[in-house]
């Protein structure tokens, strides 16, 4: 579930094989490169599995680009053939079984790990190093859901012996996914591995259209018309002129620290120092919901990495990491059953990390919270005593479950939601959430949760049989039955230093009008508050026009550059370097 927003991701595999098992069975079809994503209550991880068979022998590796170091590791299979695959991945304590699906054009199956079992496709990913000739450039078309019109890119470029594509669906806030594309004389073929949509069509005779059939798991199947768009000479990829370039006119360590307080958590960040003489006064930057790199990476964008670099620039030192289990980062329990209060320990972490350094003003070490990074900094603010300021970027104040009863109402409409549609899933989401709110334990969320879900209410909430054991694990997860019990003012009112809160005038995951009057109301211990709201920008701080999704990946703008110049002003009228 999202609840405040994240991107899915795609990586494609480093090309590393190690024998671990052999098998009898015949693997001609199974051998390849299989990519899935695992879809949770924090996050969509993904998954890439190569197969291969050398003299007989069958062996397997995996990657998830968005957990641990990012390195494939040694699975070991257990089942191998037309209509089976099983393996375990013992590094990861989990198992996967499945079965061939001819609907989906892959194997699907259940992903077993720490208690969960997830549904999982594995979709064949391209085979690479081959051209398709005729179709570069940028296919767009459009599909029409519940009245409203949602686009479709394919973004096809041949470089150095090898024909790459990307899709996007930006009203849908998805950008940059890997797919595939194939050719046999006027028949194409695009297919995106990740989400299981497929483009099956015609080329016409003057090669700028693709006429044929869209289909969508789940979804009717659509008659579209692909248009291809000639932009000669220009670089049709998405333009990010803030995210930052080297060489850089400051200092930039790879730094790794560990959390005292959570037994096997090494935590992996950039710090960036300014190239005069110090000691400096130092941000922490917190990111929000779901698995988040050190850079907050989501929709083409690096938002910390632009933050990072427009403060350095000015004077203050900046220490941005992976989250736990994420990137370089690593920790033995799995990102998925962290809570807000375990992420408040990592950001201590980080905190007396950059104390301990000579470097750093210890007097003047502040955190930096974005989204439910806000929340992360309210709990470590609250408590520890070397953070000596805390900025709340779209930080909610009201509880959990109006902030997603309200995302619902507002967002749903742009997403092509009926409004009937909302109304009538709005008291079933409420009575769930409020049932979780009190639940004590695990087996009692569950349990909650299942009697809820009477056939009627998946019908309103448009939850398919399948993933019905995955929504309940989703709701009733600790991390959401924490996120849910969380009380804002309680933290707030125990925080003694400045606090700088900014909100979005069009920000509608957090809505600024809801959550700034309470966060300055609550704030009863600092005399030093300021609660801006930022006219016409969003929820990633970009200049928006309605605030949806479909914002985030099309504005080449990272960063507002006021609401940049507004936080680092603030801090320096406070810590001067």
């Amino acid at each position: 579930m999202n609840i405040f927003w994240r991107a899915v991701r795609a990586a494609t595999l480093c090309a590393v094989l190690l024998v671990v098992a052999a098998a009898c069975a015949q693997t001609r079809g199974v051998v390849g490169e299989w990519h899935g994503t695992l879809t949770t209550g924090k996050g969509d991880f993904s998954l890439i599995v190569r197969i291969m068979e050398t003299n007989g022998i069958t062996s397997g590796m995996i990657e998830s680009p968005d957990q641990a170091s990012g390195q494939p590791t040694a699975l070991t299979l257990t089942e191998v053939g037309s209509e089976r695959l099983a393996f375990t991945v013992p590094s990861y304590k989990a198992t996967y079984a499945g079965a061939w699906d001819e609907s989906n054009s892959g194997w699907s199956g259940t992903w077993s790990q720490s208690g969960l079992q997830l549904p999982l496709v594995l979709r064949r990913a391209a085979v690479t190093g081959s051209v398709v000739e005729g179709l570069d450039g940028t296919w767009e078309s459009s599909v029409t859901r519940e009245g409203r019109t949602f686009r479709l890119v394919f973004r096809v470029a041949t470089d150095d012996g090898e024909t790459r594509v990307k899709f996007d669906a930006p009203d849908a806030g998805a950008t940059n996914l890997s797919a595939n594309v194939s050719r046999e004389g006027d028949r194409v073929k695009f297919m995106v591995p990740i989400t299981g949509a497929r483009f099956d069509g015609v080329l016409a005779p003057s090669g700028d259209r693709v006429t044929g059939e869209w289909t969508y798991p789940g979804r009717a199947k659509a008659q579209l018309e692909f248009v291809r768009q000639r932009i000669e000479g220009r670089d049709t990829t998405r333009q990010r002129p803030q995210t930052p370039q080297a060489p850089f006119p400051y200092r930039v360590e790879d730094v790794r620290f560990t959390n005292a307080d959570a037994a096997g958590v090494m935590l992996a960040g950039t710090l960036t120092l300014p190239a005069e003489h110090g000691p400096f006064p130092a941000a922490v930057l917190l990111t929000g919901s779901g698995p988040q790199d050190r850079d907050e990476t989501a929709f083409g964008h690096k938002p910390f990495a632009v933050l990072a670099d427009h403060l350095t620039h000015n004077g203050v030192a900046v220490l941005r990491y992976d989250d736990r289990g994420v990137g370089a980062s690593t920790a033995t329990a799995s990102f998925l059953s962290a809570t807000t209060a375990d992420f408040a320990t990592d950001a201590d972490a980080a905190v007396a990390f950059l104390a301990g350094r000579a470097d750093i003003d210890a007097r003047a070490i502040g955190l930096i919270g974005h989204s439910e990074g806000g929340l992360v900094a309210m709990i470590a603010a609250s408590g520890n005593r070397e953070v000596d300021y805390v900025v709340l970027l779209a930080a909610p104040f009201t509880d959990i479950r109006q902030v997603m009863l309200t995302q619902q109402r507002l967002l749903g409409p742009l997403r092509g939601i009926p409004e009937r549609n909302i109304a009538a899933t709005e008291p079933i989401l409420a009575n769930i959430l409020d049932g979780l709110a009190h639940a004590r334990s695990d087996q009692e969320a569950s349990a909650l949760v299942e009697t809820m879900l009477t056939p009627a209410h998946m019908t309103s909430l448009e939850i398919p049989e399948a993933y019905r054991t995955l929504y309940v694990q989703q709701m009733a997860s600790p991390w959401m039955r924490y996120l849910l019990q969380i009380d804002p003012p309680n933290y707030l009112s125990r925080i003694r230093v400045p606090v700088l809160a900014l909100n979005g005038s069009r920000d509608l995951h957090v809505v600024a009008a809801d959550n700034l009057g309470g966060i300055r109301a609550s704030l009863t211990a600092s005399r030093d508050v300021t609660a801006l709201e930022l006219p016409g920008l969003n929820h990633m701080f970009q200049t928006a026009h309605h605030g949806g999704l479909a914002e985030y990946a099309e504005t080449s703008e990272t960063f507002a550059p006021a609401a940049l110049e507004v936080v680092s002003t603030w801090i320096k009228r406070r810590f001067a370097p």
